[in-house]
Formats: C-alpha cells, structure tokens, sequence
C-alpha cells in the first residue's frame, strides 16, 4: 500500500503529501518543487540502494558526489534567473525544503551537502571581504572549490568561545597556524579548510581557508562511531602551517563573527532534524502497514496508530518551528535565541520520533533492511552537533532573563 492512500483529492502531486500534514509545501513554488523533484527522483533512484551497505561499511558512497553536485541544487538557474553562480540566494524555504528532502532520506547525505552548501558557504558568506566572496562565492556555489567549517577542537565543543586553542601568529605577509581541529566533517575531499584560530597578537578569533595539502596538515579519520558512520569525519593536525593574508577571512576579528555564522547554520540543523523525523516516520508506517501479528495488520492496533499520532505530532510541530523561523529569517531577523530555539526543540523531539519508529519496527528495527534503524542511530550526532541542547536551551534562557547561567 502506498504512503498516498489517505491524501485529499486534487493532492496528488504534492511531494510531502503524509509527512507534510499542515502542506507547509504550499510556500514553496512550481518551479522550486520541480527542482526538489529532481532530487528526489536521484535520491531514490541512486542513493537510498546503496545507503545500508555503505552505512555498515562506514564509508562514504563517494560515486554520489558528483551526481548530486551536477543536479544545480545550491542555486538552481530557474530559481534565480541566473547561471547559478550569483551571490544572492535562492529562497530560504527552498533551501530548507532541500535540506529536508536529503535527510528524509539520509542524514549524511544531508550533512555532507549542507557541510559545502550551509558551512563552508556561510563562512564565506559572513567572514569574506566583498573582494574575496567575489572570487570564492561563485566557485562555492559550484562546487569547484570545495571547503569544510573547521571550528570544534578535541578539548572544546561546547566551550569554544573561550576554550578556542588553535594559535595563529603573523609572520610578514603570512599567518602561522599551531592546534587541532576534531569531528571535521567532509575534510579529507575539501580544497580548503575554514579554520578558526586565536590571533596571538590580540586574543581575538580569526579565519583562514587552509589548503587541505599544505605542509604541516594532517588528516586522521575518526574510526568507530555508531552514528552517521558513512559522513566521514576527520581529526585535523596543524603544525606550523603557513596560510598568506590574502587567504585570512578578513571581516572575522572576535567570537562575535563566528557566532553571527552559528546564528545562521542553526537553522540547517533543526530542518535536518525535522527531515529525520520525515523519514523514520515514512519507514515506520511503510513497516505497519505491511506487517501482519496475531493474524492482522499490525497498523490495526491501537497502540500502534497511538505512536505513529506522537510521531506525526513531533514531525508537525518541528516543521512548523523551522518554516516560520526560515520565514523570519528571510526578512532579515536573526536571533540567536531563535535559531537555538529551533535546534534544541526540533531535536527533542526527533529523539523520541526515531526511538518511537524503531518500537514500531520491533527487533527489525535494529537491523539495516529496516530504515528506522539508520535514522534512529544517525540521529544522535545531529542531537548534539552545532550545539547541544544545553547550550541552546541556555541561549534561550538568557534571552528570556536577561541573565546569562554561562559557566564562567
């Protein structure tokens, strides 16, 4: 039985019609749902038979990468009016509908592309001077220079605003850059690397694209994780590695600067998030409606329809939360509270979305022939990265006090 059984007439060409149920897709535009089409189609047709073997395996489905580059998603042409190329984006509903749509379908493939298409370009976008992002900018929207957010450290995550340790001392016309960078997704493909460093000079923070091949680079994947196992994260060395002044970000001189780029990128999260939810939800009812117990189908059981109602509610009210914050967004309001609103919340409550689905699931609920079983473990590192719930949920307590509870 298809997933469309119970959608309203006069629906049917609607991308989201059961994960969507208040038709948040009615924002979006012809052209912008022809365009998440596109990738739906190579989502399903390319990627999601090759998603449990290379989850299993840990590694990357590298022969994607490209496709899915090719597919002129960042700015489509026939959203922009452009070649693509532009620096005005294309609408910020559109790029959380993107966003959402790649992780329905894998958390990886969301973070690897938000990695370029989120990360790198806000970094770029926030921290470059208006000489430099006409250089870079157009290069980042195409992917010919590909490039990774190298800000957590293996002694600072959540503390990086004064536990930031990597050094960077001026040396004539260079920068020489001394510390480590951990969980770096994506970095071992990246031309470049956006590394944040302490100036030694000042104390302030500054940012520096760093040739991922320069002398004293090094690269070590991060082995055993139990959560999104095909993102390749990386555990990155600097030592005295020499970047010129041309290649500093030159509008980032404090924290501040950063954390205007981290007010931005929440918002990617909680759509990634949200578009968990989407897709353990989706794999959940696929699962009870093909599954017979005790000689019925287990979607008949009260019990059963009680969790896919919590799921959908969860889904609902965290596709709810970052359409209007991405509404806000577009009229210039950006707050840090909001953002981390958004993130703590929509997190929450993909927790208990992915656990819920693989309750559903039972014992196959562990395994890789049942969906629920990535997106339930996937979910985890998005539960804690671009800051935890704590930290969001004390970003939003000072906002609501005036009072910041800050360990200091």
């Amino acid at each position: 039985m298809s997933l469309e059984t119970h959608v309203e007439p006069g629906a049917a060409e609607r991308l989201y019609d059961i994960c969507d149920y208040y038709d948040a897709e009615s924002l979006l535009t012809g052209d912008e749902r022809r365009v998440l089409g596109r990738l739906r189609d190579f989502l399903d047709r390319e990627a999601k038979p090759l998603l449990a073997d290379y989850w299993e395996r840990g590694e990357f489905p590298s022969q994607l990468a490209r496709p899915l580059i090719d597919l002129d998603l960042m700015e489509p042409a026939e959203l922009t009016g452009t070649s693509g190329t532009n620096n005005a984006p294309a609408r910020g509903i559109y790029q959380g509908f993107r966003i959402f749509e790649l992780a329905r379908t894998d958390a990886s493939l969301a973070t690897w592309y938000t990695a370029q298409a989120g990360l790198f370009r806000t970094a770029i976008r926030v921290g470059a001077s208006e000489e430099q992002q006409r250089e870079w900018m157009p290069r980042v929207i195409d992917f010919s220079l590909k490039g990774v957010f190298s800000l957590t450290e293996p002694e600072s995550g959540s503390d990086i605003a004064g536990g930031l340790s990597t050094t960077a001392d001026r040396d004539g016309d260079d920068w020489v850059l001394h510390g480590a960078k951990r969980w770096i997704g994506g970095a071992s493909t990246a031309d470049v690397l956006a590394v944040f460093a302490r100036d030694v000079a000042d104390g302030q923070v500054k940012a520096f694209l760093v040739d991922r091949q320069a002398a004293g680079v090094n690269l070590e994947k991060i082995h055993r994780k139990t959560s999104l196992r095909m993102m390749q994260n990386a555990h990155i060395t600097l030592d005295g590695v020499r970047v010129p002044e041309s290649m500093r970000l030159h509008n980032v001189n404090s924290f501040k600067d950063v954390a205007a780029m981290l007010r931005a990128m929440r918002s990617d999260v909680a759509w990634i998030a949200t578009g968990i939810q989407a897709g353990a939800f989706e794999a959940a009812l696929r699962y009870v409606r093909g599954r017979q117990q005790f000689g019925r189908p287990l979607g008949s059981f009260q019990l059963v329809q009680e969790k896919l109602a919590r799921m959908l509610g969860n889904l609902t009210a965290s596709l709810s939360l970052v359409v209007r914050l991405t509404e806000q967004q577009a009229r210039g309001v950006y707050r840090d509270q909001d953002s981390a609103l958004a993130k703590m919340q929509s997190c929450l409550a993909m927790r208990e979305t992915v656990a819920l689905a693989r309750e559903l699931a039972g014992g196959n609920g562990i395994t890789l022939e049942s969906d629920v079983a990535r997106f339930h473990a996937d979910a985890e590192a998005v539960y804690s990265y671009e800051g935890t719930h704590e930290i969001n949920a004390l970003i939003v307590g000072r906002a609501l006090t005036g009072e910041s509870a800050f360990t200091r």
